[in-house]
């Protein structure tokens, strides 16, 4: 069934046309993701299509009522169903003292709550822990509506997508399937139409010279030489004629071929952000932050109960748990230096604040980056050319720049700053795709200490070494990567209470063998035992933290 349709779309600001779009249709049960780089105008076009903004030219015909989960403020007021705010986890707390986690939770609700049969979700993952991500995903699996999908998590793009749309230079193009198979389709294509246009420009430049070698040859004929009598001159001229006209027409040809080769134009460079890091002296210690006996409590609520933990120097740890968990508390404790917290000496620590707070408003992108960074003035500029902050760009004032670019300044601050440890809370709100893999491989990259936090799965999964998982007051801590820590929860879940207690009595003692025997072991024996004790170790931390 046909739920809405939009004709001859266009969007203007000033002379600049954001985007144009010939022709869309959105039938029941479609779910349509929406990407491209930050500013495009993704959140536009979803304001558009809903009629909360209208396009400069064209129309859209909504055939059906419709929910909308804002990014930002959620104007709505309408009651939410209880089966859905308990579903949820929203709390009954006044809309102003409720955190963004748990107002991002409410606009969920309230769009499941209207039973419309399309909705549109505009970043609907910001804010979200990584179990409210999962219930998401699971809720937008089971309707049976239509969905148009405003988002940079790339894993909820491949399980929910059937249908993406990309924003890019103007244009809307459409590709069928998944993110995934958005990406392979649009490089396939992308490869087609270089192959193509360097074929149309070696194809010109063949004929072209044919013509010129045509023209050359006509040119270089002889006139009739003076010793010739007359009846050898005219002969002459006749054959020469004969030549040069077949040669006339052999040109008309060409030039007709030349003119009529179809046009293709040269491909646009797919947009490329880079990012890097300057090279600062490394840590040469076991340890660059730990934490012993660390509690933290405001009022009544403890959030932080007497946890300890260990950040290991140059790896990259993902700090994961719920909202409320103290997973940012956590981080400003650190970066504080609370009691309990000990960072090492000659660790120079870096912050990356979710709210942004590090960053002037009145101040310029430059000026904001340049306070704090010890590197000339062409250096900066190159890295803020690399995060798409050109020329004159590097001018505005922050308070102008979408939440997207100004993450992008936050991260700047950091890649110019004389930092070996990274503290990073959020860093991947509100960046586009481009930016986020750009952030993935110059983290993978980066030689340092990098402590962070994320709810992008995709995101965990490429860039940590380790996870440490806080939850119930206590911190967990895995040495190992994000999926293989999923992997040993689901099966420790499956197994019941009793086991576990089993399990943990049966590596308890093989823990302690194995340490009499490092202790017994000589040098060369104790690498084998050290892996052994380190398996065992992951293990006995996640059932021991199961079993609370």
């Amino acid at each position: 069934m046909l739920l809405l349709e939009a004709d001859k779309i266009k969007k203007l600001y000033g002379d600049r046309i954001l985007f144009r779009i010939d022709s869309l249709k959105i039938y029941q049960g479609e779910r349509i993701g929406v990407v491209g780089a930050n500013g495009c105008g993704k959140t536009t076009l979803l304001n558009i299509l809903a009629g909360i903004d209208s396009p400069s030219e064209g129309t859209v015909r909504r055939y059906s009522r419709y929910a909308f989960i804002h990014q930002l403020e959620d104007t709505e007021t309408h009651p939410v169903e209880r089966i859905m705010e308990k579903r949820f986890g929203v709390p009954d707390l006044d809309h102003k003292t409720m955190s963004g986690g748990e107002r991002t939770r409410l606009k969920i609700a309230r769009a499941l709550s209207d039973q419309c049969p399309l909705i549109f979700a505009d970043e609907p993952t910001c804010n979200l822990d990584l179990a409210g991500i999962q219930l998401l995903e699971e809720e937008l699996k089971n309707f049976k509506g239509a969905l148009v999908l405003v988002s940079h998590d790339r894993a909820l793009l491949d399980s929910l997508c059937t249908r993406i749309i990309e924003i890019e230079n103007g244009l809307v193009t459409g590709y069928t399937g998944n993110f995934s198979e958005y990406r392979r389709q649009k490089e396939a294509a992308g490869k087609r139409r270089l192959a193509e246009y360097e074929h149309y420009l070696s194809e010109k430049r063949r004929l072209t010279a044919a013509l010129i070698e045509k023209k050359q040859k006509a040119g270089s004929m002889k006139k009739t030489p003076s010793r010739m009598g007359n009846s050898e001159a005219r002969l002459h001229k006749g054959k020469t004629g004969q030549k040069m006209a077949k040669l006339e027409k052999a040109a008309a040809a060409i030039r007709t071929r030349i003119e009529q080769l179809e046009v293709k134009e040269k491909p646009a460079k797919p947009i490329k952000v880079n990012m890097d890091i300057k090279d600062q002296r490394q840590l040469y210690c076991r340890v660059a932050v730990t934490g012993k006996s660390v509690s933290k409590a405001f009022g009544n609520k403890v959030i932080l109960k007497e946890i300890s933990f260990e950040v290991p120097a140059g790896k990259k740890v993902a700090l994961i748990g719920n909202n409320g968990s103290g997973k940012t508390t956590l981080l400003k404790m650190i970066e504080t230096g609370e009691k309990g917290i000990e960072t090492a000496r000659g660790a120079r620590i870096g912050y990356f604040h979710q709210d942004l707070d590090t960053l002037d408003e009145n101040k310029t992108l430059l000026e904001n980056v340049m306070q704090d960074s010890s590197l000339p003035l062409p250096d900066v500029r190159l890295i803020l050319a690399r995060l798409m902050f050109r020329r004159e760009e590097v001018h505005k004032k922050v308070k102008v720049l979408s939440g997207g670019e100004r993450v992008k300044v936050a991260l700047a601050k950091i890649f110019a700053g004389s930092y070996n440890v990274i503290v990073l809370d959020e860093p991947t709100n509100y960046l586009d795709v481009y930016s986020l893999e750009a952030l993935e491989k110059v983290m993978k990259e980066y030689r340092g200490t990098i402590l962070f936090v994320s709810h992008d799965r995709t995101f965990i999964e490429q860039i940590a070494d380790e996870v440490i998982v806080l939850q119930h007051g206590k911190a967990v801590h895995y040495p190992g990567k994000y999926s293989e820590y999923l992997q040993r929860l689901d099966s420790f879940e499956r197994s019941g209470q009793d086991q576990r207690r089993i399990k943990i009595l049966q590596l308890e003692n093989k823990l302690s063998e194995i340490i009499g025997r490092l202790c017994t072991s000589k040098q060369k024996d104790t690498s084998t035992l050290d892996t052994e004790y380190k398996t065992i170790l992951k293990e006995l931390n996640l059932l021991r933290s199961l079993s609370k």
